[in-house]
C-alpha cells in the first residue's frame, strides 16, 4: 500500500507528506515522492525523513511520462494525490508559458499515466485505486464585497494565467473521469499559511522581510481579502477526502478567516514585536505600500459547508492560533529560511518589486 505524491518537497505537498507519515490513522503508508525540484522545491523541508524507508524521493519531471510509468509499474501506488504545479500568480503573470507546460500539459501526462496504469489493475486494487487533484480557489475568479463565498457549483471565470492554467487542468481531470471512468477526485483550497512555504507569498515574505529590516510591500490598498488556510487543516482534509470523498465530486477546503491582506501584515508585525521585538522600533513602520499587479483579484471566499456535511471535516486551527504557529516556526527555523534565498530567489524579488 503506497502513495504516488507528486510535488511532495514543495510547501503544501512536503507537509501532507510529513504529515501523512506521521498520523496515526494512516499507519506509515510509504510514500513515493516525485518532484522536480524547481526554485520552490526544496529537499530539506524532507531532512527529518532522511533514512526513513517509507519515503523514496526520485527527482523528475510529471511530464516525463517514461518516469511516471516507471514509478506506477515499480511501486504500485493505491493512489496518486498530485500537488506538483507552479503556483505564484506573479510568476504566471512574468512567465506564463511554464504554467501551461507545468500545470496542463504535466497533469495530461499524468492523467494518461494514471489511466494506462489503472487500466490494468483487477478486482480491490482497481476499485480502490484514487487520483486526488489538489487545486485552488482561484479558478472562481473575484468575488464582490458582500458576494456569497465559492461553493463547488461556482462557475469558474480565472483571472490570471496561474488560474487559467488551474482551472484547464481541473477540467481535464473532470473530463477523464465522465470520458474514461478515471476513479478522480479534485479538492480546491483557499489560500495556506504554515511551515516551509517559500518566501514568495505574503506571510513569509512579511517575517523574512520583518527580520532584516527591509520593506514590507502590500500591494495596493491592500484590501484584497483572501481566506486562509493553515496548511496543517488542508493535509488533514485530504487525507479525508482520499479515504471517503465520492468519485467525480470537488471539495472546496476552506479555513473560514476571510482577512484583507493589510490586517495580516498589522498581525504578523504585531506578533512579531512581542516575539522577537526590534529595537529599531515597531516592525509596522516598515509597511510600504507598492503599485497593485495587474488583474489582481479583490476578493476570494471559500464555502466549506460540502466537505463538512458529507465527510465531517472542519479545520481545527483558528487564524489566531495558526498565524502564531506559523510566525514561531520562522523565528526557530531562520536556518531554513537563510537556505532557500538564493540568488535565484533575490532576482525574483527584485524583479517583481523594484518599479512598483
Amino acid at each position: 500500500m503506497t502513495l504516488l505524491v507528486t510535488g511532495g518537497a514543495g510547501f503544501i505537498g512536503s507537509n501532507f507528506v510529513l504529515d501523512w507519515l506521521a498520523a496515526p490513522e494512516t499507519r506509515g503508508e510509504p510514500v513515493v515522492d516525485l518532484d522536480a525540484l524547481t526554485y520552490a522545491g526544496n529537499l530539506a523541508n524532507l531532512a527529518s525523513l532522511q533514512g526513513d524507508a517509507r519515503h523514496v524521493f526520485v527527482q523528475g519531471e510529471i511530464g516525463d511520462r517514461a518516469l511516471v510509468d516507471r514509478l506506477l509499474a515499480t511501486h504500485r501506488p493505491r493512489a496518486i494525490v498530485h500537488f506538483a504545479a507552479e503556483s505564484h500568480v506573479d510568476r504566471s503573470i512574468h512567465g506564463p508559458g511554464a504554467f501551461i507546460e507545468t500545470n496542463v500539459e504535466g497533469t495530461f501526462t499524468l492523467l494518461e499515466a494514471a489511466r494506462a496504469y489503472w487500466a490494468k489493475l483487477e478486482g480491490d486494487a482497481k476499485s480502490a485505486f484514487r487520483f486526488l487533484h489538489v487545486s485552488t480557489d482561484e479558478v472562481y475568479g473575484s468575488l464582490a464585497p458582500g458576494a456569497p463565498a465559492f461553493t463547488e457549483d461556482h462557475p469558474y471565470e480565472p483571472n490570471s494565467p496561474y488560474a487559467a492554467s488551474k482551472a484547464a487542468s481541473d477540467h481535464l481531470v473532470r473530463a477523464w473521469h465522465h470520458t474514461y471512468g478515471l476513479p478522480v477526485v479534485t479538492t480546491n483550497c483557499s489560500n495556506n499559511y504554515g511551515p516551509y512555504q517559500f518566501p514568495e507569498k505574503l506571510i513569509p515574505l512579511m517575517i523574512v522581510n520583518a527580520l532584516a529590516g527591509k520593506p514590507l510591500p502590500v500591494y495596493g490598498d491592500g484590501m484584497q481579502v483572501r481566506d486562509w488556510l493553515y496548511v496543517g487543516d488542508h493535509c488533514a482534509a485530504i487525507r479525508t477526502v482520499l479515504a471517503r470523498g465520492r468519485l467525480g465530486e470537488t471539495y472546496n477546503i476552506g479555513g473560514w478567516n476571510e482577512k484583507p491582506n493589510r490586517e495580516i501584515v498589522q498581525t504578523l508585525c504585531a506578533l512579531l514585536d512581542e516575539l522577537r521585538p526590534d529595537p529599531a522600533g515597531p516592525y509596522a513602520r516598515l509597511v510600504r505600500s507598492v503599485a497593485d499587479r495587474p488583474g489582481h483579484d479583490r476578493r476570494y471566499a471559500i464555502d466549506a459547508r460540502k466537505i463538512e456535511r458529507e465527510l465531517g471535516w472542519r479545520p481545527a486551527e483558528t487564524f489566531a492560533s495558526g498565524i502564531r504557529k506559523t510566525v514561531r516556526w520562522y523565528l526557530d527555523h531562520t536556518d531554513w529560511t537563510a537556505q532557500v534565498q538564493s540568488g535565484a530567489y533575490r532576482d525574483w524579488v527584485a524583479t517583481n518589486y523594484a518599479a512598483r
